[in-house]
C-alpha cells in the first residue's frame, strides 16, 4: 500500500481514520497518514429549527483532547440524572438534522491540519471534500464509504455499518440506547458524549461527539483508533436549511478502479 502524509481522518464522521473502523471491501491504494503522539480536550446541544450561522465565520481551532484523559470503558456504565439528560439533548439533536452543510477543520495524529467543505443528507449520506493540494474525498451513499484519492485515482471502499460515520447520519438515534457510550460530560463551553467501539478483529475504538453548551449545534467530533491515536474534526459555518445535490453522494465505481493485484 502506498503511504504519504495527506489528510484521511475524517472518516471518522466524521470522519476519521477509517482503516482503524472498518475493513476494506476492496483492496485499493489510499494514503494513511502515519500515527504520531497527539494532544486535547472536549462537548456540545440540540436545536429543531433549521441552522443558518449568518456571518461567515473564521476556521475554529479544534479542542484537542487531553491523550491522558480517564475514558471508562464499562458497557455497563450508568448515568446519573444530569448525564441522561445531556445525552437526551445530543440524541435529540442529531435526530432532528436532516441535512447540514459546513466547513471543517481537522488536526491528524500528528498535529497536521487540512480544511475542507462538508455535506451531509440523512439518513446514511455524507460528503467530504478537502481542500487543495490534498486530492482526497470522503463519500457515504447510504451503505458504503469511500475513501477516495483523485490524483491516483484509486480508493477504498468500507461499509457504512463498520465506520462511526452511522452515528451521525442515522436518521433518528438515541445514544444511550443504541449505542454503548461510556462517558458524558458537560461545562460551560461543550456536552461531550463519548462513544465506545469494540471489534474481535480490530480492536476497540472511540468516538467523542462534542455539542456546544449555549447554542447546542455540532461543534467537533475526535476518532481514536485501536492504537490510541486520535483525528480531531471541527465543523463550522453550519446550515441545516440548505438543499443538498444527490449527486455528491455517488460513489463512482468506474474511474476509480481496484488496482491489479
Amino acid at each position: 500500500m502506498i503511504q504519504h502524509s495527506l489528510p484521511r481522518g475524517l472518516a471518522i464522521l466524521v470522519a476519521a481514520s477509517l482503516a482503524g473502523f472498518a475493513t476494506p471491501v476492496f483492496a485499493q491504494n489510499v494514503p494513511v497518514p502515519k500515527p504520531a503522539p497527539k494532544a486535547r480536550e472536549g462537548g456540545s446541544a440540540p436545536t429543531s429549527a433549521p441552522l443558518v450561522t449568518g456571518a461567515t465565520q473564521a476556521p475554529p481551532n479544534p479542542v484537542i483532547p487531553d491523550p491522558n484523559r480517564n475514558v471508562p470503558a464499562n458497557i455497563f456504565a450508568t448515568f446519573d440524572a444530569g448525564q441522561k439528560a445531556q445525552a437526551a439533548k445530543v440524541s435529540t439533536y442529531l435526530s432532528s438534522l436532516q441535512t447540514l452543510v459546513g466547513n471543517f477543520v481537522q488536526v491528524g495524529p500528528d498535529g497536521s491540519k487540512t480544511k475542507g467543505d462538508f455535506y451531509i443528507q440523512k439518513p446514511g449520506k455524507v460528503r467530504f471534500e478537502y481542500e487543495s493540494p490534498s486530492p482526497i474525498a470522503i463519500i457515504a451513499d447510504g451503505s458504503s464509504v469511500a475513501v477516495r484519492d483523485r490524483k491516483l485515482a484509486t480508493q477504498d471502499i468500507y461499509p457504512l455499518s463498520q465506520t462511526p460515520l452511522r452515528f451521525l447520519l442515522s436518521d433518528r438515534i438515541d445514544l444511550l440506547k443504541d449505542t454503548n457510550v461510556v462517558n458524558v460530560s458537560a461545562d460551560d463551553v461543550f456536552i461531550s458524549v463519548t462513544i465506545e467501539e469494540k471489534q474481535a478483529l480490530i480492536g476497540t475504538s472511540r468516538l467523542m461527539l462534542m455539542i456546544g453548551t449555549k447554542d447546542g449545534q455540532l461543534k467537533q467530533w475526535t476518532v481514536t483508533d485501536p492504537q490510541g491515536y486520535d483525528t480531531t474534526v471541527a465543523v463550522y459555518n453550519l446550515d441545516s436549511s440548505k438543499k443538498v445535490d444527490p449527486g455528491l453522494f455517488k460513489i463512482d465505481f468506474t474511474n476509480y478502479m481496484t488496482p491489479p493485484g
